[in-house]
Formats: C-alpha cells, structure tokens, sequence
C-alpha cells in the first residue's frame, strides 16, 4: 500500500509549490499547524547540504475532533504531514495518506473518518 499521494509540479519554484498548497488546504478545511524546514535545519544541526524540502503538518480541526473522540491517544499520530521537496523539473508534493498511517489502530470508525482526510488530502494535493 502507497504511503502518501504525490503530485510533481512541474517548473513551479519551492515557495511558490508552497502557497499553492497552503491555498489548496485551505480550501479542504486543513490548517498548517507545524513548518520545518528540513534543508535548513540539516545546514544547521550536521552541516549537510541538500535541495529544498519542507514539511507542513495539517490538521483539519473538525476531522481532528471527531478522531480524537473515538481514540483519545490518536493525537501521536497527528497532524498530517505534507511534504514539498524540490526535484528535478519543479517541486513534489507528497501528503500522507491517513488510512496507511492508521492501519494499526483497531477501530472501523477511525478507519472511516481516515478515509475522509485522506479524501480531502487528495482532492488538496491535487487542486494545488
């Protein structure tokens, strides 16, 4: 099973990649609710070089609530991760995908509320 839906835009600049996305999550009900900028921070913690990458942690409030009702520890697990990592030809997006990630919980109804975000992540992904 895939573990993320991703999308390459193609001659779109990291920080424009970026905003695309931010929009597109809007629009889906997401938040960014964490920003880590991978590149930088492995520049300052081992001095490592490398091409952009950034991980935006989303979290759709309303979804976020009702997961957290039927399993009160899901939280380790939120919020849902979106990376963008500038490749050749552009940017790739890449959004976890939430019903993968849940596997291991043992509850149909979480399960079905996983299939919700990762609708919405798709449907984001895809319109950025």
């Amino acid at each position: 099973m895939d573990y993320t839906h991703n999308r390459l835009l193609q001659d779109t600049a990291l920080a424009d990649a970026e905003q695309r996305v931010r929009d597109a999550l809007t629009a889906e009900g997401f938040g960014v609710l964490t920003e880590i900028d991978v590149q930088a921070t492995m520049k300052k913690k081992i001095d490592a070089d490398m091409d952009g990458y950034r991980i935006l942690g989303a979290c759709n409030p309303k979804m976020a609530w009702e997961a957290i009702g039927l399993e009160p520890r899901i939280g380790a697990m939120l919020p849902c991760n979106v990376i963008l990592r500038s490749v050749e030809g552009g940017t790739e997006v890449s959004a976890v995908d939430p019903v993968a990630s849940m596997q291991a919980v043992d509850n149909s109804e979480l399960h079905a509320v996983a299939g919700q975000v990762r609708d919405q992540l798709v449907r984001a992904i895809d319109a950025a």
